[in-house]
This record gives C-alpha cells, structure tokens and sequence, in this order.
C-alpha cells in the first residue's frame, strides 16, 4: 500500500476512537506498543530470524488471537510485563497504560496491524509511515511542541554538514527529528559505509535526552524504523530533564529547539550557596548565571555540552536576543566563549505554536565572536502552517550564502532590501543590553495598501502578534517573580 494511503487508513482509524475519550497521542502511543510487538513477530519468521527476546505471553501470536471478552485485560498484563523487561523494550513499554477502554475497538486496531507486513517495506517508507504519523499527531493535538519544522531541521543540517563518526547530540529530542535529518544527510554524502561505521551509526553516533516518557519512546521507535538501534539494542536516548546536571561527556555537534517557556519547578544556578539552602535551586557550576528561563538555561547547557571547537544550530525565541538581566550576562559570556558567527531569523506561522517568534543561532565553541552574520527571513515573509507552509527551498538561498567562502552582503545603501547583513562585534556591544534582537528592513505589509494579504492571513498575523505579546508579557511577569 502506498506510503500516503496507509497513513490515512491508521488516522482515520483514530477518528473511531474519538468518542471514547482517545486523544491522538494516546492513539499514536498504543500504535507504538502494538507495532513494535508485530515486527518482533515478522522478524522471528523472516528469512533473517532473529529473536527479540519478547517475555513469553506477549507475543504478537498470542495478543492477536485474545478473544474479545479478555483481549483489554490480557493487553495490560502484557504491558505490565514488556514494562518490567530489559533494553530497548522496556524503554518503550516504561509506565505503558492501555487506553483504548472498548474492547471491541482495541481487537479492530490489533487486527488493522496485522493485516500489514510491515518489516517487508523499506527503513524509508517504514520510516515515513511513522514519520506522517507523528506529524498529523502534532497538528492535531498540543504535541506542536516536539515538532520542529522538516524544513527548518535540512536547513540547520545542511548548514552544520555533520560528517560520518561526528557525535550528535540533542538535549531536549522530542520525537528524534534532528537526528533523522542528519542522519538523512550522512547517508546521502557517504555512498559506501563501512560495517564497522555502520555499527557505529546504528547504536553511538546519536545521544539524545527528554524529559517526557511518552515522547521518548515516540523518539526510539522513529528512529528504529530508520535503521537506528534495533529490537534489543538502543540508542542513548535517556528519559530525564537533561539540565539537571552537567554533560558527562562532549559532544562535536549539538542540534536543538529547546522547549520554550519558564522553568516548571526547579532553576539552575551558579549559586552553591543559593543551591544549598533552597531545594528550588540545583547547582550547575558551568552555568554562567541563575535563570528561570528555560531557554537561556539550555543555551548555556548547550555550550558546555560542546567539545572543543564542537558547533551548533539551535532554535531559540527572540527573547533570548534581547532580555535583560540574566539574559545580557549570557548574551556577553556566549560572545566570549562561543563564535556565534550566524542568525538566521525565521518568519512566524511555522511552528504549530501560535505567535513564536524563533531564530536559530550557529556557532562553534572555542573561539571569540568577531562578527555576527544575519539573514533576516521573517520581515514582509507571510508562511502557514498549511496554505503557505515553510519549503527548505525557501531558505536555499541562505544556506548558499552561509557556505560561502567569501561572505558578501546582499543589502547595502543601493540595495535596502537585502536579507544578508553582518555587524561587527563591536556594534554589537555598543546597543544597549547586548541587544541582538536587530532587523533593517523595512516593514511593507503596514504601508502598501493596494497589495494587502488575504484576510485570513491577515486574521493568522493578528494572531500570532496577539500570541507574542502575550508570550513576552509573561516572559517579563516570570522575571518579575
């Protein structure tokens, strides 16, 4: 069945479900546990057998043929079981929970998965099943959050140009998009791999953290139906709050789109004194200074994260640019310890967030920022999520630009409307704060009358303005507190 059609079938099959109090994620979640029990079936009798160890009574052979009185009580047990096994099932099956209460619905999913040989399709179209699965999930539901755009994760990759062996780490992975995509671009610039690197791509290029249970076994399924880790073995992807406590090892690449916001509970400090007497303190002694602010907390997680002369791509809110307090001690240390040599300023609309407003910030660790280069594509640049969605083409222009050699400015006096600009460090630590949050074009969706937007992506930018307001007023709120 075709990759497009076969999804369709899975989704609509949740619509079913609805009525019953089944959330997507829920029902992408229950797919996770069922698939995985089938294709540790398929193996066992493939030409290539190959034993996954499945705990006796939960095999696929067995679930399938539960009678419907039992098949709920039965498919608990076994979660129960899988939960308390070792390797990469118990990191699946870790607090898993049958959600899907009407037997009957439950024995109709069992049997749709089954109707389906699923080891026989390719890693790619395997991959991209689960893939589209995960991403109408994120439009559905409020999972945008551990969805960054496909687009905007090639473009940091094409940027980064991850070479074969280079580690590559996410501290806040999600469901694993980073890593599929360079993992993407190792195997198109490496046309012959060697087993023993192939080895190694499988089970230790990738390390990953997050800090939901049920996102990171979304993260270990999409990358085993990639090619990455298998039935027994994972990747490292742990499942915890990666900023509790400093790196245990570098890494040469990190890619991430930390989870925007104000820190939940507990906030990192520099502070061992602060961090002693109150429990809502941990102590973080690479930490430049104290911060609620999660994303100024993973900035500097980040940096530490990095080998020497290690790069990044990082997707980070504008605040990060321009807050006060923490944010210019951070923004002044970044500056000193990194050469955060490129911005890249992303429109609005991209992000199933609504009113984010991002960029994403390339630097290598080690060396002094000397200049800082720009490419505003946010200003007079409509994109939606489904009308007028982010193509990687769009952005091909800036990752040409980046890879230049000789980097020229496109906008100069006689071309004011160039997205291309550097600034030196030193008119970058003229503007007040270390303000990095700077734009020079001139807004013209404000000013040509004649050749206003469709409504409705007028209504969508009144939207996504009203959002960032209030985003920042509840920035400013958490400093206050």
């Amino acid at each position: 069945m075709e990759t497009n059609k076969l999804v369709d079938k899975i989704w609509k099959f949740c619509d079913t479900l609805r009525d019953d109090g089944v959330t997507y994620g829920d029902y992408l979640e229950q797919i996770t546990y069922l698939l995985f029990l089938k294709m540790a079936d398929e193996y066992a009798v493939a030409k290539d057998s190959k034993n996954y160890n499945i705990p006796k009574g939960c095999e696929w052979s067995i679930l399938k043929n539960h009678d419907v009185c039992v098949i709920s009580y039965e498919y608990q047990n076994a979660l129960d079981i899988l939960a308390n096994s070792g390797g990469m099932i118990k990191k699946i099956y870790t607090n898993a929970q049958n959600k899907i209460s009407d037997a009957k619905k439950l024995k109709k999913l069992i049997d749709f998965i089954d109707e389906e040989s699923w080891i026989s399709e390719s890693t790619d179209v395997k991959g991209d099943i689960y893939e589209a699965l995960l991403q109408k999930n994120a439009e559905n539901s409020g999972a945008g959050q551990y969805f960054t755009p496909r687009s905007v994760i090639k473009t940091m990759v094409e940027c980064i140009c991850p070479k074969l062996n280079q580690t590559i780490a996410d501290p806040s992975c999600g469901t694993g998009g980073f890593f599929l995509g360079a993992l993407e671009y190792i195997h198109k610039t490496n046309k012959k791999i060697s087993p023993k690197d192939a080895e190694n791509l499988k089970f230790h290029i990738f390390h990953g953290w997050e800090i939901v249970d049920e996102t990171a076994r979304l993260c270990l399924m999409n990358l085993f139906l990639h090619g990455v880790g298998d039935l027994i073995n994972t990747p490292e992807i742990e499942v915890t709050d990666s900023l509790k406590e400093g790196p245990k090892k570098k890494f040469d690449i990190v890619l991430a789109n930390p989870p925007f916001g104000k820190s939940s509970s507990d906030i990192p400090t520099n502070d061992i004194k602060k961090a002693e007497k109150d429990n809502h303190y941990y102590y973080r002694g690479d930490f430049w200074t104290t911060t609620s602010n999660k994303q100024l907390s993973f900035l500097q997680h980040i940096v530490s994260m990095l080998d020497e002369n290690g790069i990044a791509a990082v997707v980070l809110p504008d605040n990060v640019l321009f807050e006060g307090g923490a944010g210019e001690i951070i923004r002044k240390e970044l500056l000193e310890k990194v050469k955060l040599h490129t911005i890249l300023r992303l429109p609005t609309g991209i992000f199933y967030a609504n009113g984010v407003k991002a960029n994403v910030l390339f630097f290598q660790k080690g060396i002094k920022t000397e200049e800082i280069w720009y490419y505003d594509y946010r200003t007079n640049i409509n994109r939606t999520l489904k009308q007028k969605p982010l193509r990687f083409e769009d952005l091909e222009e800036f990752v040409s630009l980046y890879h230049s050699s000789d980097r020229t400015e496109t906008w100069s006096e006689n071309n004011p409307n160039g997205r291309w600009r550097m600034f030196s460090i030193e008119e970058i630590i003229s503007r007040e704060k270390i303000n990095l949050d700077i734009f020079w074009l001139k807004d013209e969706n404000y000013i040509d009358l004649n050749n206003l937007p469709e409504p409705d992506e007028i209504i969508d930018k009144i939207y996504q303005d009203l959002e960032s307001v209030l985003r920042s007023v509840q920035t400013i709120k958490d400093s206050l507190n």
